[in-house]
């Protein structure tokens, strides 16, 4: 299910974007390469990290937060729903 490539972060990327968060990417020394700011909804990744850091990076975070779907087109439901499904099969 996970690739790592740019156009599986750009999905990644809009999944976030339709969501209540902000995605930046700035640099810093996050211990697990990301930085949640809950109260200001703003999710910060390092943005030294390789592809497949930011991939995982981003796949935690969706596993972690609970993001409001409603705002959500069809295809990022679909793609939320899958990734966390994936989450319980692991």
């Amino acid at each position: 299910m996970v690739k790592y490539t740019n156009q599986f972060l750009a999905k990644l990327e809009d999944l976030i974007a339709e969501s209540d968060y902000i995605l930046r990417y700035e640099k810093g020394s996050f211990k697990a390469g990301y930085c949640l700011l809950r109260e200001q909804k703003i999710i910060i990744i390092n943005k030294f990290f390789t592809m497949e850091g930011k991939i995982n990076a981003l796949l935690e975070i969706i596993r972690i937060v609970p993001l409001e779907t409603t705002k959500f087109s069809e295809k990022n439901v679909k793609l939320y729903e899958e990734l966390t499904k994936m989450e319980v099969s692991i």
